[in-house]
Formats: C-alpha cells, sequence, structure tokens
C-alpha cells in the first residue's frame, strides 16, 4: 500500500511539473490536481474508494499555513495601518459579492449550498477544496470552479488594467525578502514549525474548520508579526519556494485521489451558471475599485489588483509586471484570503444547518 501511495503521489506530481514550465503560478497545483483526478478515473482500484491517506492533507494544509501566517509581516502591518478603512471595504465587498455569487449558484444549479459557497469564495485554490472537503461539500467541482475563478481573473484583470489609462501608479514596488539561508533562518523555520503545530491543537480543541490550516496559520501570524515588531525588522524564516512546491503536490493529489466519474454528472448547467456570475463578480469589483480609486486617490490599477478574487502570487506577480504598488496588492489579496477562510466556513456549515433543519421540518409537515 506504501508504494502505491508513493506512486501516485508521483505521477501526479509528473503533472504539476509539466504545467509550472508554462510560468503558470499556480501550474503544480493544478497539474497535480489534474494528473490525480484523470488518475483516479482511468483506475479508479489505484487506492481505493478512501484515496491518499488523510495526514497527506494535513502536512499540506499546514506548510499553506506557515507560508499564509509568514506574509502578515511588518511590510503589511504598515499597508494596513495606513489604509485601513480601504482595505475593510475592499474585504467586506468581497466577502459580500462572493456570497452572492453563491447564493445565484445554488439557487438556479442542481449544486448543493454547502458546494455552492465554497465553490464561489475567493480563499485560493490551494485552501478551499481542502476546507470543503472536511465539511462534507463537494471537492471535484469546488475544485473546478475555482479553477475555472482563478483562470478567468488571470485573463481579465491584466488585459483590463493594461487597457484602460487610468492614473498608472508612481508608488515604489517592494519585493519580498529572499529566504534567509543560515542558522537564523534555519532556527526562526524551527520556531514557526512548533508554532504552526501548537496552533493546530489549539485550533481541534475551538472548533476551528480544517485545525492544521487555520490554527497554524493564525499562531504562525501572531508569532511572525509579534517577533518583527518587536525587534524592529521582519524576521526571516529559511522558507524556500520547494516547500510551498510540496504543499501544492500533496494537497493537490491528495484532493485528486478522491475524485470519481459520478461526482461530475450534471455538471453543464453548473459550470455555465458558475461562468456567469464569476464574470459578473470581476465585473463588480472592477466597478468597486473605480469608486475606491476616485475617493481615495489610490491608483486604480493597484486598486483594481488588489480586489481582484485571484491568488495572491498572481495578482502580485501582476502587479509587478504593471508596476502597480505591488506592497498594497499583496497585504489585500492576503488579509482577504485569510478573513474568507477564517469567517467563512462557519457561516456556510450554519447556513447549511439551518437549511437542513427547514428541510426536515417541511418533511415532517407533510
Amino acid at each position: 500500500m506504501k508504494e502505491t501511495k508513493w506512486l501516485f503521489i508521483a505521477i501526479s506530481a509528473i503533472g504539476g511539473f509539466l504545467l509550472s514550465l508554462t510560468g503558470l503560478s499556480i501550474g503544480w497545483m493544478l497539474g497535480t490536481l489534474l494528473a490525480a483526478m484523470l488518475l483516479s478515473f482511468i483506475k479508479p482500484d489505484f487506492l481505493g474508494e478512501k484515496g491518499i491517506p488523510k495526514y497527506w492533507l494535513y502536512i499540506g494544509q499546514c506548510i499553506l499555513g506557515i507560508e499564509l501566517g509568514q506574509k502578515i509581516n511588518l511590510s503589511v502591518l504598515n499597508v494596513f495601518q495606513k489604509d485601513w478603512a480601504v482595505i475593510l471595504i475592499m474585504l467586506l465587498l468581497s466577502i459580500a459579492f462572493s456570497l452572492l455569487s453563491g447564493v445565484i449558484l445554488w439557487k438556479f444549479s442542481k449544486t448543493d449550498m454547502l458546494t455552492s459557497f465554497f465553490s464561489t469564495a475567493p480563499g485560493g485554490l490551494s485552501a478551499m477544496p481542502g476546507i470543503a472537503e472536511e465539511v462534507g461539500a463537494n471537492t471535484a467541482v469546488v475544485s473546478i470552479l475555482q479553477t475555472m475563478r482563478v483562470f478567468l481573473v488571470i485573463f481579465i484583470i491584466p488585459i483590463v488594467v493594461s487597457a484602460l489609462v487610468f492614473h498608472p501608479s508612481v508608488e515604489p514596488v517592494i519585493q519580498a525578502a529572499a529566504p534567509a539561508f543560515g542558522w537564523s533562518g534555519l532556527l526562526w523555520t524551527a520556531v514557526l514549525s512548533i508554532t504552526a503545530y501548537a496552533g493546530y491543537h489549539i485550533g481541534k480543541k475551538l472548533k476551528f474548520p480544517a485545525p492544521w490550516l487555520l490554527g497554524s496559520m493564525l499562531f504562525t501570524a501572531v508569532i511572525q508579526s509579534g517577533t518583527s515588531t518587536a525587534v524592529g525588522h521582519d524576521v526571516i524564516a529559511y522558507w524556500p519556494h520547494e516547500v510551498m512546491i510540496l504543499s501544492q503536490i500533496v494537497i493537490a493529489a491528495s484532493i485528486g485521489s478522491r475524485f470519481r466519474k459520478e461526482m461530475f454528472v450534471g455538471l453543464k448547467q453548473t459550470i455555465a451558471i458558475s461562468f456567469v456570475s464569476t464574470v459578473l463578480f470581476i465585473g463588480a469589483m472592477f466597478g468597486c475599485a473605480y469608486i475606491v480609486s476616485k475617493a481615495t486617490g489610490l491608483a486604480f490599477m493597484t486598486a483594481a489588483l488588489a480586489f481582484a478574487p485571484g491568488g495572491v502570487a498572481e495578482m502580485a506577480t501582476t502587479a509587478v509586471v504593471l508596476n502597480a504598488d505591488a506592497t498594497f496588492v499583496v497585504a489585500v489579496q492576503v488579509l482577504r484570503i485569510i478573513a474568507v477562510i477564517l469567517l467563512l466556513p462557519p457561516v456556510f456549515r450554519m447556513l447549511h444547518a439551518s437549511e437542513s433543519r427547514k428541510e426536515v421540518h417541511s418533511h415532517a409537515s407533510v
């Protein structure tokens, strides 16, 4: 069984490697997911119904939690302190429009409520399918619709902000610090790893959804930002890009190993409705970005990239290429993803429980 598990992950990772050659920042995640999905379809008995053991998903979620927690550094805190009102408006509007998009998908397709909300939540392709699996949503639908949203954002946003001439940003672009290889960097990596593990246990006791992700993320963020503030500069861990590649591979392979053909039955209408609601979502974000840019004097290009319901890496890269304020974009994107991962899953579960109770009462009355 162990050899089969390792072989499945290795074959899936080849798909991630091939798609990463295109330069797509989510290539490892998406390619591994596609390869794992195809392998599960072609040979459903390769791993059986249970797929890869759950601890692989937990390992990937913990790595992702440490990655997100580290991004709450002094630069992000300074941006939030300076522009907290704009960021708060962006966060609330992003969440509101994603909920509206989820309601549209739920009401006009055959997708259940829980799956609809997780499919439209702008919490990142790496995080949302894993959390959705833990609460019982259809991970196949969530993965497909999350992927479609990210692709639409990547294709639409740069084209529109490049074509429209709205106050190009002249603010300096601040690049993230490089991984620090040395005793200090390795020591800080160990500290964050222990913090993440402790965060999981605390998150589990507090009944967090996906405690390996949320617990590790929150406590890493607290230690990272608190220590950096205390010493007066960002404390940098040795955290090479290969670590995040490993996270993408194990999360995608774990999710893909549980895909079955029956999960995709009747998805034609769901995909069509999701496409329309996602385009409307992106359009609403453009409108909000324009209003915010006019009201605050913030460059439209910066506001649009910060509002965009895509990934941190994709929007940060676009911001650098288009000479927008990458620090502000990264700050808003990171805070939005953390807010979505932290706030929305409990809300979705409460709504799902309420809907289930209504169905029980309606059946009882009949």
